[in-house]
Order: C-alpha cells, then sequence, then structure tokens
C-alpha cells in the first residue's frame, strides 16, 4: 500500500513539473519579454589578456612593473571615489616595492586614528600596518558626492563582475555618446543629467564619469606611454591582483597536490594489482578440482 501510495505521490510532482515547464516555453513562445534598450545595445566586455590567465597565471616576477601602474593610476584617479577595504599598505611589497617606498606611500593617505592626549578621534598619516582608508566618511557623504551612488569597493571587484578584468576594463574604456542606431529603435531612451551613457554597463547609464579623460593623466615614471587604453588595462591587472593576491601561490599549490593525487591513484592501482593477484591464483587453485569432480 506504501508503495502505491508513494508512486502516485511520484507521478504527482512529475505531471506538475511537465506541466510547468510546458506552460513557460509556451508563454516564451507566445509571449516573449519586451525587448529593451539594455537588452538589445548592452555589450559584453571586450577582450583583455593579462598574465594571470589560464592554469599556469602568475602575477609575480616579470609583471611588477605593470601591477606598479596599476597602483599609480588607482593612487592618482580612483581612490578619490573608491576604496580598497581588504588591502593594507604593506601587501604592496608583493608587487615590487620596498619597505621605505611602502612607509612613504602609507603616510601620503591619511587614516582614522585618536588622538594619544585628548582621545578623540583624528586622521594621521597612515603607517604600513594599516588599510587603506575610505575616500567619504559614511555612505551619505558617497551619495552626496555622487549623483546619490555609492561607489564600490574595488578590492574584490574583478571577482565580484562577470568578466573579471575584462569588465573593469571595457568599462572604463567604454564611455560614449548615445549611438543613433539607438535612439531610433528607442525613441523614449534617453541619458538623465548626472549620468553617463556606457554600453558595458547594464542599464547603459553609469552615475560614475569617465575616469581617464585624455592620454597624459596619469605619469608613469617607468616610461610607458600612458595611453586611456594603457591606463585601463594596468588598473585592472592592480584590481585582480588586489582581488587574488596568492593567485600565484595558489596555482602552484594545485599542480603540486594534482601531482600527488595522480602519483597516489598509480600506487593504489598497483596495489590493488598486486593484492587481487595473489587471490586470484588461490580462487583458480580452489576452482580446479571443483570443476573436475563435476
Amino acid at each position: 500500500m506504501v508503495r502505491i501510495i508513494g508512486f502516485f505521490v511520484g507521478l504527482f510532482f512529475a505531471v506538475m513539473a511537465l506541466w510547468a515547464f510546458g506552460t513557460g516555453l509556451y508563454n516564451q513562445i507566445t509571449s516573449p519579454p519586451e525587448k529593451t534598450a539594455a537588452s538589445v545595445f548592452h555589450r559584453q566586455p571586450r577582450e583583455l589578456r593579462l598574465s594571470s590567465d589560464g592554469w599556469l597565471g602568475d602575477w609575480r616576477g616579470q609583471d611588477n612593473e605593470q601591477l606598479q601602474r596599476g597602483f599609480q593610476v588607482y593612487k592618482e584617479v580612483c581612490s578619490a571615489c573608491h576604496s580598497l577595504n581588504h588591502v593594507a599598505f604593506r601587501d604592496l611589497t608583493e608587487i615590487g616595492y620596498s619597505q621605505a617606498e611602502v612607509k612613504a606611500i602609507a603616510a601620503g593617505f591619511m587614516v582614522p586614528g585618536v588622538d594619544p592626549t585628548t582621545g578623540e578621534a583624528n586622521l594621521r598619516p597612515g603607517t604600513p600596518t594599516d588599510y587603506f582608508p575610505k575616500p567619504f566618511a559614511n555612505d551619505i557623504a558617497a551619495r552626496a558626492a555622487n549623483h546619490n551612488a555609492i561607489p564600490p569597493d574595488l578590492s574584490l571587484i574583478t571577482k565580484a563582475r562577470d568578466g573579471g578584468a575584462a569588465y573593469v576594463y571595457s568599462l572604463i574604456t567604454g564611455f560614449q555618446p548615445i549611438p543613433p542606431e539607438l535612439k531610433k529603435q528607442f525613441p523614449d531612451f534617453d541619458t538623465p543629467p548626472g549620468l553617463y551613457f556606457n554600453p558595458y554597463f547594464a542599464n547603459l547609464n553609469l552615475a560614475m564619469p569617465p575616469p581617464l579623460r585624455s592620454n597624459g593623466q596619469v605619469e608613469y615614471k617607468d616610461g610607458t606611454n600612458p595611453t586611456v587604453d594603457q591606463m585601463a588595462k594596468d588598473v585592472a591587472a592592480f584590481l585582480v591582483w588586489t582581488a587574488e593576491p596568492s593567485l600565484g601561490k595558489r596555482h602552484q599549490t594545485g599542480f603540486v597536490v594534482l601531482g600527488f593525487l595522480l602519483f597516489a591513484t598509480v600506487l593504489a592501482y598497483l596495489a590493488k594489482k598486486q593484492v587481487w593477484a595473489e587471490n586470484k591464483q588461490e580462487f583458480a587453485v580452489e576452482e580446479s578440482p571443483r570443476r573436475k569432480a563435476a
């Protein structure tokens, strides 16, 4: 009786699942979702190749110069609005800065502190153990300075956005006037005052103004030509590092683990062959008299 009841309960749920699937498919065919400007003109990130790509991706050594250029772009351009809450100044030694350089960089930022004599909150020069300070005191101040939008923290932005570094690179270089094709197809679409059209942003209108407006906006110390495209690539690479500074070590550890597992698998297979070879011989010896008797 229980089996019969269980059968009919399962049959009921199977029929309901098929009915829901069929209804959804029918509605999708007969009443497709209405096209919007964002659904038609939103673009996927442009291709961006970095040394961190792939299974062997690594930042260490050869790409410190690019990461330092990216940090320079963040410091001189992006830090006015965006924070790096999960990055400490001392972490910069991992991209080639010396201890003295890190101390100088930290001292150039004012971080929240406490007056040792009065106990009141104040601002003091940063030290290597401090984390990058927030550019705004609170969310209200951030909204007031950015057309009611809160600039996101950039520490993990390349992991939080689909496309990662390519998304950051495309967004920074993607500001443009509204295409005539868009206005022709969607006459009611417009970019309100204080917003900027960017086809790589989800709803096409972005509160952030173009951060990199012209070539040479940042003067690179290593002599690299600071075009808008180059600066965007460099800061995207730097933000990949802030999101995963141990990328190279993780890849190296992963290959060691895979090698160990492969070696252990081979040993286990050979051990299995050795153990069962003896059992097979014993089984064959026991079986042969029985077959003769039969």
